[in-house]
């Protein structure tokens, strides 16, 4: 075989992946529609139901459209899947002395949503064959301060919701899903994001639907979606004068350009999907005939995965390479990657140094009565730490192509580990 294209070789493939973000004309159509309308945000149009013929709000209309979709009774949009997860708390009653349980392998914004509503993130480990929190790392994390729990949907592959939703009947907890990855995933044929107490979603550029930025609520409760409508916007209620406003919240609206494209990209969710699962499934085959490739475990209860990344750990020894050669050696054969977070999110500098807020709020403004020192969470979690260390990352995009794609990834990845000699006398830049 050729030698490896980090060393000099013909890369293994010379053409594109699909792009992101996907779109034509209906979106073009979508954007056009609500510029000559003249009324780019929601409140230019009534809360109340449209009468037939008359326009809507899009972000009314997506707000239905896309909680009828995974399930949920109401859907609240927000400016993205941060500011869904700090008003999901809030709405739910986390607030200052509380604690609640996230895993320690996930998007910063799972941890600081928690912090910016005073309350403190204690991080569980995850589950090494599937990346999602690990039910028996939250059961030890709780203490008599627990308030709530965050399972993560990682990779848009559903969390062990059975267990988490039993630890929190046990413990009278809070199950707020964090979804940013799960757009039209499934637990046990369950909308993704409609199981527990609320859900959230992102919209975010690299998402499986997106409008650049924006977020999504997702709850069956009628006072939480009521709260969360109300937080979304300055903490008015409908109905009530628009200079009135009954308690503390933010500006954190979508606008009627955003929701525009989110009608059109949800109408391509599903067959986008069901392209990267079918993809996924036969990379899975393909690179498990190679040494040091491990593949993730998809649980029976996993029904419906977006797959949002597709992930495999390299074992360093058994593959004969590093994992930082391994990702410039594949980068090179024409194949993106990337090894995800370089450590679990208690080792930043955020989290060492507890720089939160001034005077150490909020750990020691009075509300807390626990100490929290974040240093010591590495030996807790030991599986997020080896994630960190092996994991290896393809975005969506990668599976929207088709079966030669894959035979490629499959084809280059091979490529390195028959070639993986050549590391031990040549430098990886």
């Amino acid at each position: 075989m050729n030698r490896l294209a980090i060393f000099g070789g013909a890369p293994a493939r010379n053409k594109p992946f699909p792009s992101w973000p996907v779109f034509d004309e209906r979106e073009e159509a979508a954007l056009l529609e609500v510029l000559r309308s003249g009324k780019w945000w929601r409140y230019a149009y009534s809360d109340a139901p449209g009468q037939a013929g008359s326009p809507r709000s899009k972000v009314s209309e997506f707000q239905e459209a896309f909680a009828r979709h995974q399930g949920a009774k109401y859907g609240v949009a927000c400016a993205n899947g941060t500011a869904a997860l700090e008003v999901s708390l809030k709405a739910l009653g986390v607030g200052p002395g509380d604690e609640v349980i996230v895993p320690a392998y996930t998007f910063v914004a799972t941890a600081t949503a928690v912090l910016m509503v005073n309350a403190i993130p204690i991080f569980a480990d995850i589950d090494f064959e599937t990346f999602a929190i690990q039910p028996a790392s939250v059961e030890r994390a709780i203490s008599r301060r627990t308030k709530a729990v965050i399972p993560v949907h990682f990779a848009g592959q559903a969390a062990d919701m059975g267990a988490v939703l039993d630890i929190a009947k046990r413990h009278n907890l809070i199950v707020i899903e964090d979804a940013a990855h799960g757009h039209g995933g499934a637990w046990k044929d369950k909308g993704l994001g409609s199981i527990g107490h609320a859900g959230t979603f992102s919209f975010q550029a690299s998402k499986n639907m997106t409008s650049g930025e924006g977020g999504m609520i997702l709850t069956s409760d009628e006072k939480c979606a009521t709260l969360c409508e109300s937080y979304t916007s300055l903490g008015r209620e409908p109905g009530a004068p628009w200079y009135e406003h009954y308690r503390l919240g933010w500006n954190y609206r979508l606008t009627e350009f955003q929701a525009g494209i989110l009608l059109e990209q949800l109408k391509r969710l599903e067959v986008q999907n069901s392209k990267r699962r079918e993809n996924a499934s036969y990379l899975t085959g393909q690179l498990s005939r190679i040494p040091g490739i491990r593949t993730l475990r998809v649980p029976d209860y996993a029904t419906r995965s977006s797959r949002h990344l597709y992930m495999f750990c390299l074992d360093e020894r058994e593959f004969g390479a590093s994992r930082a050669s391994f990702l410039a050696a594949l980068d090179k054969e024409g194949v993106p990657c990337s090894g995800g977070y370089a450590h679990p999110l208690y080792r930043n500098p955020m989290f060492l140094n507890r720089d939160f807020y001034a005077h150490d709020c909020p750990l020691t403004c009075g509300h807390y009565d626990g100490d929290v020192d974040y240093a010591k969470f590495e030996a807790l979690c030991p599986n997020a730490e080896r994630a960190c260390r092996e994991a290896v990352w393809f975005e969506h995009r990668l599976l929207l192509g088709e079966r030669e794609d894959m035979d490629d990834i499959a084809r280059a990845i091979s490529k390195i580990y028959e070639c993986r000699k050549e590391f031990a006398g040549n430098a990886v830049m």
